[in-house]
Formats: C-alpha cells, sequence, structure tokens
C-alpha cells in the first residue's frame, strides 16, 4: 500500500510540474491584461471596459531603426504592447537587419521561437546544451523557416549586401530575452572580477574592458 502511495504522489508532482511549466489556459474568452497591475503576470481587466484597441496593434511595416552597434532592431509584440494576448500563450518579434547586421546571441527562458525569413538571407544558429555545445547553423533565404527550442543559446546575422527581414512567433506571451554579453558583463551589480577571467580563461584587464563597454 505504501508504494502505491508513493508512486501516486510522485505521479501527482510530476503532473503538477508538467502543468506549471506552461502558461495556464483562459477561463474565459479573454483576459485583456491590466498594464496598472503588479503581480506575476497581469490581471485581468473587467470585461466590460475591454475595447478593440486592447487586441490591435500596429506598426509592422515600418522599417526598424538599425543604427546600433548591433546593426539589428527587434519590435516585439508580446502582452506588454498588445494587451489581449495575455494567457493565450503566443507573441512575435519582427527583427530588421542591417548589412551583415546580427541579433546577437541570446536565450529565451520562457518560449520557443519559429523564425521566418522575409526578405534577404539570414544564417541562424542554435547551440546544445552541455557537454556538446554544438553549434547547429544553417543560411536562410525568403520563406525559409528556423526553430529555436525554448532556453537554448541562438543568434541571427544577416550575411547579405542588403538589409534582412524575419519575423518570428513564441509560445508563450512573454518569453523573456537573455542576452549571453549583456547578461556576463553588464549585469547589476557586476559579477566579481575574480570569477570572470577564470571562467573565460582570459586576462582580468580583458574582462574589465568587456564590463565597462556594457
Amino acid at each position: 500500500m505504501a508504494k502505491h502511495v508513493v508512486f501516486l504522489t510522485l505521479v501527482s508532482l510530476t503532473i503538477c510540474s508538467l502543468a506549471f511549466a506552461f502558461e495556464p489556459s483562459p477561463l474565459q474568452d479573454f483576459c485583456v491584461a491590466d498594464p496598472n497591475s503588479s503581480v506575476n503576470g497581469l490581471v485581468c481587466k473587467n470585461p466590460s471596459t475591454v475595447q478593440a484597441s486592447d487586441f490591435f496593434f500596429s506598426g509592422l511595416h515600418i522599417a526598424g531603426n538599425t543604427s546600433n552597434p548591433f546593426g539589428s532592431r527587434v519590435t516585439p509584440v508580446n502582452v506588454a504592447q498588445l494587451p489581449g494576448l495575455s494567457t493565450l500563450g503566443i507573441s512575435l518579434v519582427h527583427i530588421h537587419y542591417a548589412p551583415w547586421g546580427i541579433n546577437p546571441t541570446h536565450t529565451h527562458p520562457r518560449g520557443s521561437e519559429i523564425l521566418t525569413v522575409l526578405e534577404g538571407s539570414i544564417e541562424v544558429g542554435l547551440i546544445t546544451t552541455n557537454p556538446e555545445n554544438c553549434l547547429i547553423s544553417k543560411i536562410l533565404y525568403k520563406g525559409g523557416v528556423f526553430v529555436f527550442p525554448v532556453g537554448l543559446v541562438h543568434f541571427q546575422r544577416n550575411v547579405g549586401y542588403g538589409n534582412a527581414v524575419a519575423i518570428a512567433a513564441f509560445n508563450s506571451q512573454n518569453t523573456g530575452l537573455i542576452g549571453v554579453a549583456n547578461a556576463v558583463f553588464g549585469s547589476n551589480p557586476p559579477i566579481a572580477s575574480e570569477a570572470l577571467p577564470k571562467a573565460f580563461q582570459v586576462d582580468a584587464k580583458i574582462v574589465e574592458q568587456l564590463q565597462w563597454k556594457f
């Protein structure tokens, strides 16, 4: 009997873990996010106050300003820009790349990504987890599609002489974004200077220069 109880407990915990790994399904027609709330997620507006604008976003036809060090611009459409996405488990981004511009190495802790190239030629790549750390990369052209599984470090790079454009969808209303370089060298407060030289096997002065840049 005790064995059965232990087994059922383990099964229950597994199911609960799986359930909490995904965003909850809505229990009503919609849950338009109230931007004035401050909880883990956003509470729902009163349905009587919901308007068409809560389900609408405009501007993806406008080219992003790529005059920055990376030569790319990401325009997000998640629950922060489109409150009607709340609890639906979907969002997207529009990405513009200058010639040879990059969307640098980053990861999304809360969602997988499927990217489609609309214009130009873009090298995409993802890195598998330890211990392999295998780079899987491919050059995509107009109409090419690539998937980045949740949590894996990935990047995109325009490998053409003209501008490139892509659109990417996510299975989360707010995937989160961790830029590898920003997180490591631009944390606030900074990571102890003694730790990073050992991690990267470089001189401490190089780490200090990188931390200063970020």
